[in-house]
């Protein structure tokens, strides 16, 4: 690690550059991971969340029960930001809403949006060091 003490103004903004990795170095490491998801499911998720994660899932799904145990450890004010932070997400997505838009792009080309709720999904929270509430949130409402 190196350690500035008191640069020179003219490098500040070099020194808070985060490094960004390029596209096709992230792709080529997550195209393998999706591909083997694609081909083995759960099972694949499953090894992946053991590897990433050292968690060892015998299944995906919480009991009513689970839920109630869990709701209980967190503190109160802990859970009003959470509801907060819900209800705005859930207020930006509802402004979103909007009927099927239709556009004729060139004559008898017709493209078109359509927005449709998905019954079930499965969302992969990584845990790290530790679980982003915001992760959850954000994919999870919408």
């Amino acid at each position: 690690m190196k350690i500035f003490t008191e640069p020179d103004k003219s490098i500040w903004e070099e020194l808070f550059k985060r490094p960004t990795p390029e596209f096709a170095e992230i792709e080529d490491q997550v195209k393998p991971v999706f591909q083997e998801v694609a081909n083995r499911g759960d099972q694949a998720v499953q090894d992946y969340t053991r590897r990433f994660d050292r968690v060892d899932l015998q299944t995906f799904l919480c009991t009513p029960e689970e839920f109630e145990e869990a709701e209980a450890v967190v503190p109160a004010d802990l859970n009003k930001a959470i509801q907060q932070a819900k209800s705005n997400i859930e207020q930006f997505h509802i402004a979103q809403r909007t009927g099927r838009i239709e556009v004729e792009t060139a004559p008898g080309v017709l493209c078109w949006q359509e927005k449709k709720p998905i019954e079930k999904v499965g969302l992969y929270i990584p845990g790290g060091t530790a679980p982003l509430f915001s992760t959850i949130l954000m994919l999870a409402i919408p």
